[in-house]
C-alpha cells in the first residue's frame, strides 16, 4: 500500500470516530427528575392561625363613685374572696381651687348671710319685748277681772295675745337658727384645702371588695389620685378557667362547626387538643399587615386536656390554633406533583423509563399534600415538580 492510500485510510478511520463521538453526544438524554411515591398514609386537613388564651369571665372592679383613691397594694396573682378582700379605699375629694370671681362672689354671700343673721337677731329681740310687754298685760288683766274690773274679753284679748308674742319669740328663735346654717354654710365654701385637711379627723372612706373570687389578672389603676364615679381599677378572673379566641376569615369560620377538633401549638410546650366551643355570630372589618380589607370572625376553643397540662398559660398569652376539617387514611401524594391539564388535575407517572401523562381526581388536601381519589394506585412514583422539559412519554432517570 502506498503512502496516499495509507493516509486516506488513517484520516477517514479518524473522521469517522469523530462523526461517531458527535453523534454520540447529541444522543437524546434521559432528563433527571424527582420521584414522590403515592402511599396511603394519615392526611390531616386544617385551619391555621394565631390564637390568644383569655379567661372566660373577666371582672373588671370600677370606682364606685367619685373621690381620692388611695394607692392600690394588690399585686397581679393574688388571690382574692368575694365580699371578704379589701381591694381599694376611696375617700372624699377636695374641694377645687377658686378663682378671684368666684372667692369675690362667696365672700359677698358671707357677707349677705350675716346680714341676715343680724336681722334675725333683731327680730328675736322684738319678739322678745314683745312677749314680757304681753305677759304684764295679761296679768293685770287677771288681777283686774278678780276685782270685776274689767270684762271677760278684755282678758281673753290679754291671753290671746300673749299668745301669739310668744308664737312669734319661737318663731324669731327658728329663722335666727336657719341664718346662723346659712351663715355656717356660706363661710364653709370658702375653706381652703389646707384648713380642710387641717379639719379632717379619721378617713371616712368607701371600702372596696371583691366582686368575686378569684385571681388578681391586671391592675389597671395603681396610684393615688382623685378618680371618677366608675374608673376602672383591676381585672379579676380564674385563671384555671381558660378558653381560646381565633380571629378567623370569615371564608373559613363558615366552614367550621362547633365539636371540630383542634390542636394547639407553638405556646412553649407540648402540643394540647381543643374543641370549637362557638364561632361568634358577628364579624369584623380589620385591615391586614398588607392594607387589605378583610372580614374576621372570632371562634372561640376550649381544652380538651386538663388544666395540669396548660397550667403555665394565662391571659392573654399567644398560641398557634390548628383546626380539623378533616383527618383520615387515604392515598395520598405531595402537592408538588400537581398541576393543571386543561379542566383537570394531572401528574406525571414514572413507567419503564418514560413520563407518563395521567389525569387524577383530587379529594381532600392541606398545604403539604393531598388525597388521590382515582387514577392512582398505591406504589406508583410520580414526578416530583415537573418542569417544562417534562412532557408525555419523554425519558426520565430518577436523580
Amino acid at each position: 500500500m502506498n503512502v496516499a492510500k495509507r493516509r486516506l485510510t488513517i484520516w477517514g478511520a479518524l473522521l469517522a470516530l469523530l462523526a461517531a463521538g458527535i453523534a454520540y453526544a447529541l444522543r437524546p438524554q434521559p432528563i433527571q427528575v424527582d420521584l414522590a411515591v403515592a402511599e396511603t398514609g394519615t392526611l390531616r386537613v386544617t385551619i391555621d392561625e394565631e390564637g390568644e388564651t383569655r379567661v372566660r369571665d373577666v371582672y373588671t372592679l370600677h370606682a364606685p363613685l367619685r373621690g381620692q383613691l388611695q394607692r392600690i397594694t394588690a399585686e397581679p396573682g393574688d388571690v382574692v374572696m368575694t365580699g371578704e378582700t379589701l381591694l381599694a379605699q376611696i375617700e372624699p375629694a377636695a374641694p377645687a381651687f377658686l378663682d378671684a370671681r368666684t372667692e369675690a362672689e362667696l365672700q359677698a354671700a358671707v357677707e349677705a348671710a350675716r346680714a341676715a343673721y343680724n336681722l334675725a337677731a333683731a327680730e328675736l329681740n322684738k319678739a322678745k319685748a314683745d312677749l314680757t310687754f304681753v305677759e304684764g298685760e295679761r296679768a293685770r288683766a287677771r288681777m283686774l277681772i278678780e276685782r270685776r274690773t274689767i270684762s271677760q274679753r278684755s282678758l281673753e284679748d290679754a291671753e290671746r295675745a300673749y299668745n301669739v308674742a310668744e308664737a312669734n319669740l319661737a318663731t324669731a328663735e327658728a329663722g335666727l337658727k336657719v341664718r346662723e346654717h346659712e351663715l355656717h354654710q356660706a363661710r364653709s365654701r370658702l375653706l381652703s384645702r389646707q384648713d380642710i385637711s387641717s379639719r379632717s379627723g379619721a378617713c371616712e372612706c368607701v371600702a372596696v371588695t371583691a366582686p368575686v373570687s378569684g385571681v388578681v389578672l391586671q391592675v389597671i389603676r395603681r396610684s393615688e389620685g382623685v378618680v371618677e364615679a366608675g374608673t376602672p381599677l383591676l381585672n379579676i378572673g380564674d385563671p384555671a378557667d381558660l378558653e381560646i379566641v381565633v380571629n378567623l376569615l370569615s371564608e373559613d369560620a363558615v366552614q367550621i362547626r362547633p365539636g371540630k377538633k383542634a390542636i394547639i401549638t407553638g405556646w412553649g410546650g407540648e402540643d394540647l387538643k381543643a374543641v370549637v366551643q362557638r364561632i361568634e355570630p358577628f364579624g369584623q372589618t380589620k385591615v391586614s399587615a398588607l392594607g387589605i380589607e378583610e372580614q374576621r370572625v372570632d371562634v372561640v376553643l376550649d381544652f380538651s386536656d386538663g388544666p395540669e397540662h396548660w397550667r403555665s398559660l394565662g391571659h392573654g398569652y399567644r398560641v398557634d390554633a390548628h383546626v380539623i376539617l378533616f383527618e383520615g387514611k387515604v392515598l395520598k401524594l405531595p402537592l408538588g406533583v400537581l398541576f393543571r391539564q386543561g379542566n383537570e388535575w394531572a401528574v406525571f407517572v414514572a413507567e419503564d423509563g418514560r413520563a407518563r401523562l395521567r389525569p387524577i381526581v383530587v379529594g381532600q388536601r392541606n398545604s403539604l399534600s393531598f388525597e388521590v381519589r382515582n387514577g392512582l394506585k398505591s406504589g406508583e412514583k410520580v414526578i416530583l415538580y415537573p418542569s417544562d422539559r417534562i412532557t408525555n412519554d419523554v425519558a426520565i432517570v430518577e436523580r
